[in-house]
């Protein structure tokens, strides 16, 4: 099979993370890189391809079969709707837009284009998330009766001190965070219809939240609660958890989500599974029959990028759509609108 020729757009954190894994991938070949910055020239030329500036220049001197947009994220959409109109599949980093209207609009285009766009919500492609929504789909837990989800950590001064644009509006874990959590419970626990959020900026004093905590309602009735903080000296987070980033430290004995159901409960990721064995067993007075499920723990950016070279080569559907990433953009808005307004906003 001849590799997909793929450009990266933007060699930030992210864009660096996706060129290291096509480097290694045996679907796909790096064909360019672009990016103005005066760092993206030594990146390109130890990668040893050609760097361009804008994706104008890409399109008209090297025109790949797909390109991954790591871009910053006010540039999302202008640079998807480029490639749409060029009839190139795209990888778009999340989010989608930095609005749910800015958002519409793109999915508005790709739709009528029928365009290839799949979505960067890389958790969609783990091993250990897709075994999750397996033990939650096979009904081993009965009827949904609710999660409990956290994401807790603690970002260093550097982090903001470095960049400063982190501490205003526009910023703040809500917005740069918890959209990674939002897919995750849409996959787990289906539609979220209903959210109430409290917000705090009582440790650090920004212009934007440290502390934010939401309450979910689904459409199949199950209820939801979620931490996220990004001052809490705590490990309950997917990347402090699951054990797919080497780049954090790791925690087996941490979870960052417990879903339980009237049969049973599993926590994840340590894969925890307490169940009745029968249905007359079912008592806070009995013992549950506890396993540990068995699951693969792999990098998810690399299963995302073969699913991406499928996607080009018209084998599949994106398994994280357009659609799917503005209503991720879509929950996670009207979270901060619930936290701003104090309401139950419904969606």
């Amino acid at each position: 099979m001849t590799p997909i020729r793929i450009a990266i757009a933007g060699v930030g954190a992210i864009g660096q993370a996706h060129l290291a894994v096509v480097q290694k991938s045996p679907f796909v070949t790096l064909s360019a890189l672009v990016d103005p910055s005066p760092e993206a020239a030594q990146i390109a030329h130890k990668a040893g391809v050609p760097l361009y500036n804008t994706l104008d220049n890409l399109l008209a001197q090297d025109r790949p079969d797909g390109v991954v947009l790591a871009t910053p994220n006010p540039l999302h959409v202008p640079q998807a709707l480029q490639c749409v109109a060029a009839g190139l599949p795209i990888l778009l980093e999340k989010p989608l837009a930095t609005s749910v209207a800015e958002g519409e609009k793109l999915v508005r285009a790709a739709e009528q284009q029928d365009a290839k766009i799949l979505v960067g919500h890389h958790r969609a492609h783990s091993p250990l998330m897709a075994k999750a929504c397996e033990v939650v789909r096979s009904g081993q837990l009965g009827q949904l009766v609710s999660v409990v989800g956290s994401a807790l950590f603690f970002k260093p001064d550097r982090y903001f001190d470095d960049h400063p644009w982190r501490k205003e509006k526009g910023a703040g874990p809500l917005l740069v965070n918890l959209i990674h959590e939002i897919h995750n419970l849409r996959m787990l626990c289906g539609e979220i219809t209903a959210v109430q959020a409290f917000s705090s900026n009582a440790i650090r004093g920004f212009a934007v939240e440290d502390t934010v905590s939401i309450a979910l309602r689904f459409a199949n009735g199950a209820l939801g609660t979620f931490m996220l903080s990004d001052t809490a000296a705590c490990a309950r987070s997917w990347e402090q958890t699951s054990q797919e980033n080497p780049a954090y430290t790791s925690y087996s004995d941490e979870d960052c989500y417990v879903i339980s159901g009237t049969q049973g409960s599993l926590s994840v990721p340590t894969m925890r599974l307490k169940t009745y064995p029968r249905r007359e067993d079912r008592s806070w007075w009995n013992a549950f029959s506890e396993t540990v499920v068995e699951v693969v723990r792999d990098d998810p950016l690399q299963h995302q990028m073969a699913h991406f070279a499928a996607v080009v080569r018209g084998e599949t559907q994106p398994l994280v759509s357009a659609r799917d990433g503005l209503q991720n953009l879509r929950v996670t808005e009207a979270i901060a609108q619930a936290a701003a307004s104090g309401s139950t906003v419904h969606l």
